[in-house]
């Protein structure tokens, strides 16, 4: 069975009569996992280690292994976005780690967050990506 994407789930639930009918019909496609589990699937998809992401993130080793291991509640989203920049994530795959760790999703409308966006789909690093959000003028930054 394919995957389905949020956009076909949102719109199986405007036309389902009753909610019960819509988890039913779609129970396998609900995620049900923690972040520290979504941070496991991505290490093992992306062929990662612990340390080579946390080296690359730019953050704190005690902070960024807390996160892996789940004692960290409500990670930063500064943090979040460091570590899917260290993962080479697409941008898809970093509003799922947004959602996981409890942060607010990237939102193109935000300049910052615009500008996270475009170095998630070019593949930037976080020192690449703080260079760009200095040279647009913007002030926080990274890591």
């Amino acid at each position: 069975m394919s995957e389905k994407d949020t956009e076909q789930l949102q719109h199986e639930l405007s036309s389902a009569d009753t909610v019960d009918e819509y988890f039913a019909a779609n129970q396998e496609h609900m995620r049900k996992c923690t972040l520290t589990e979504y941070l496991s699937q991505l290490l093992a998809e992306k062929h990662l280690s612990k340390k080579d992401v946390i080296e690359h993130a730019e953050i704190d080793e005690i902070y960024a292994y807390h996160i892996f291991a789940g004692r960290k509640q409500k990670p930063s989203r500064r943090k979040m976005i460091s570590m899917a920049l260290a993962m080479k994530l697409t941008p898809k795959e970093a509003q799922h780690l947004l959602y996981y760790a409890g942060a607010e999703q990237l939102y193109v409308r935000n300049s910052w967050d615009s500008i996270i966006w475009h170095a998630l789909e070019r593949g930037l690093t976080v020192q690449e990506t703080n260079e760009l959000l200095a040279s647009l003028s913007e002030t926080e930054f990274l890591g």
